[in-house]
């Protein structure tokens, strides 16, 4: 007979946490969770206070038995779910499951699966919080709701087996609202013109780009008007009239939240949102390591704070100083967004001693590099500024006006470890200009003029969807990864080399 019992969702989780709780102590896992509303029916009681009709779900008659056997046991219950809304209902199932042994269950969450979380919150459980549950089953009650109502009709109409969502339906229209508009694009002609200008002395060459004339902006919208300006500066001197030299600062981008982890895995790594969180749920449940058992060694996945906590910031201070030195680090504090929940912490390594190279042979290729991702954002985010020397350059030649940029990195700070992706083509870092001086001439080597067409907005990849949904405060961050999955299983949109696009679906709804 165990002292205590505690529940959690995987075996996985199980198996990292029994190493940390005594030998009286017995862990198991509810295998997510038990019971659900019914598949062959609504099920939401709308005339009632839109009361929902939970059932045990199929197939689980026999793991329910053994809970209750082993709760009936226990001298004292933990339930160990994750600690977000959807942990917080999977919590109240099993306590109400469990309903005998109702006085000798508690509460407890942990962050982060290491020996100091999990003894900490065993230390210090507490009531199930209703508000939490009743969240997550307002959300669930609206996807039922919306789902039940506006399937039928798309079976109706379009095909059976169709369905719809609350966040699948306003993703779907985004991407279809995107086509529309990148349709009915009419590009527009423009003219670009780079002078590739050279330093006598130095014999260094440079590229300048036309601004304007007299130093005002002007665009070039034809051939014949780029065919004016090149007339007018047949033979024309190159005269430096301003340096402007200067330094930029960059600074690191926060720790990742579970929205901006799965964008830039998609950029950087081509991992779908479904992958990223699978193999996260991994890296937080725990890896098997030689000596050390199973460790978790990420914080919680599902989180849209950017918080760390000062434990975490003080190992890190101490692993940049040590490995990079005093001047890499910088103790940083991020803003969280006013929406965030910000019940968690932003997502980060458990140990800060465990770089992702010393570790690599006990994670397969994906874990790897999700958690060198992971790892180096953390790190980076409380590291030092990266600096750069800039000069701007303005030449004007008969009455027209060239401008050229150059910048050089002083100092790498954060940028040793990490740097951000967009979802832009990135540009690769502007050189340093030649040492030019007020009032001195250039020599023109070559006109470039080139001629381009305005482009339409790009499609949406899984990372820009995810960030539009986020901007838009449609859904929450778990949400998205499955939402992107099912309405990519119901064929409502196909992926064309990672950007999404609407299939013939859409002309029928």
């Amino acid at each position: 007979m165990a002292d205590k019992l505690v529940i959690v969702e995987s075996p996985a989780k199980a198996n990292t946490i029994k190493k940390f709780l005594g030998g009286s102590t017995k862990v198991v896992a509810s295998m997510g969770h038990i019971r659900d509303l019914p598949k062959s029916k609504m099920g939401i009681d709308i005339e009632h206070d839109f009361e929902p009709e939970y059932i045990n779900i199929r197939g689980k008659g026999d793991l329910i038995k053994s809970l209750k056997k082993e709760a009936k046991q226990a001298k004292k219950i933990y339930i160990a779910t994750d600690p977000d809304r959807e942990g917080e209902a999977i919590a109240w199932h099993l306590a109400t499951i469990l309903n005998e042994e109702k006085k000798k269950i508690t509460r407890v969450t942990f962050n982060e699966i290491t020996k100091g979380a999990v003894q900490k919150a065993i230390k210090e459980p507490r009531d199930i919080d209703i508000n939490l549950v009743d969240a997550q089953q307002a959300r669930r009650v609206l996807d039922r709701i919306v789902g039940y109502k506006m399937s039928p009709v798309l079976w109706k109409k379009v095909r059976r087996g169709l369905s719809a969502g609350r966040v699948q339906s306003v993703a779907v229209k985004l991407i279809v609202d995107r086509e529309e508009e990148i349709e009915k694009f009419i590009p527009e002609e423009y003219w670009n013109l780079y002078a590739n200008l050279q330093d006598q002395e130095s014999k260094k060459q440079f590229e300048a780009h036309f601004y304007g004339k007299n130093n005002k902006k002007q665009e070039v919208h034809s051939q014949d008007e780029m065919n004016q300006i090149l007339k007018e500066l047949d033979k024309a001197k190159y005269t430096v009239t301003e340096v402007k030299k200067g330094e930029k600062k960059r600074n690191p981008a926060p720790p990742f939240t579970t929205s901006t982890m799965q964008q830039e895995a998609s950029r950087k790594l081509g991992f779908t949102l479904k992958k990223t969180m699978s193999i996260a749920q991994g890296l937080y449940e725990g890896v098997k390591m030689p000596e050390k058992g199973t460790v978790g060694l990420i914080t919680y996945m599902r989180t849209d704070s950017t918080r760390i906590s000062d434990e975490a910031r003080a190992a890190a201070k101490e692993h940049i100083t040590k490995t990079y030195g005093e001047k890499y680090y910088e103790n940083r504090y991020y803003k969280t967004s006013k929406d965030a929940q910000d019940a968690h912490e932003g997502i980060r390594p458990t140990y800060a001693d465990l770089e992702p190279d010393n570790i690599k042979d006990y994670l397969n290729k994906d874990q790897y590099k999700l958690y060198k991702l992971i790892y180096n954002r953390f790190m980076a985010s409380q590291m030092a500024t990266a600096i750069y020397d800039t000069m701007q350059v303005t030449i004007d030649a008969n009455d027209y006006t060239f401008k050229a940029n150059g910048q050089n990195l002083k100092f790498k700070g954060f940028m040793t470890l990490y740097v951000e992706g967009t979802d832009q083509k990135e540009k690769e870092e502007e050189k340093m200009l030649p040492e030019l001086k007020e009032k001195q001439e250039v020599f023109l080597k070559k006109l470039n003029p080139k001629q381009s067409f305005t482009e339409p907005p790009p499609r949406y990849t899984e990372a820009s969807l995810v960030k539009a949904l986020e901007e838009k405060d449609i859904g929450r961050p778990s949400t998205y990864s499955p939402t992107i999955t099912t309405i990519l299983e119901r064929r409502y949109i196909e992926k064309i080399q990672k950007q999404l696009s609407p299939t013939e679906l859409r002309k029928n709804c």
